[in-house]
């Protein structure tokens, strides 16, 4: 992740390749040898404040972001469940995650009280945030929500 897009290695022949955040809901392909690159399939961690704001402002996929940090518990048991909804919303969503304690500065800007906190950002925007850790189902159904205005 940088502040461009995600980087892949094509699975054929070893490029890396960038999918770059406004083109995230097409489909992309190596630049090399032209094999289509699947989407991110698992949460990308955030490398620095600069890298969460372009991914905020230029994704063309909602994100999902997780605000965790290692000594929490409750963040680790969420990690295996965030695995298997960004594998199953790969294309769809974007799952961000966002150590606290390596950035601060990123859970204060969003005000970030309590980890884990989830929140739902489309088109730049955060529409819904929830603290606590959830299956995955839960954390399904929290996204859905949030970017269809149900409840």
């Amino acid at each position: 992740m940088d502040t461009r897009g995600i980087r892949r290695s094509c699975p054929s022949c070893g490029t890396v390749n960038r999918l770059v955040y406004g083109a995230l809901h097409q489909t992309s392909r190596c630049g090399s040898c032209g094999t289509t690159l699947a989407p991110p399939d698992g949460p990308v961690e955030t490398p620095s404040p600069e890298v969460f704001e372009a991914a905020r402002a230029a994704s063309s996929l909602p994100i999902l972001v997780d605000f965790w940090a290692p000594w929490c518990g409750p963040c680790r048991a969420v990690a295996p469940e965030l695995e298997k909804v960004a594998a199953r919303h790969a294309g769809e969503w974007l799952v961000v995650k966002v150590n606290t304690e390596a950035h601060g500065e990123i859970g204060q800007q969003f005000r970030i009280q309590s980890i884990p906190t989830m929140a739902v950002f489309s088109a730049g925007h955060e529409v819904a945030r929830s603290s606590g850790a959830r299956p995955a189902e839960a954390i399904e159904t929290f996204a859905h929500s949030a970017l269809t205005g149900t409840n």
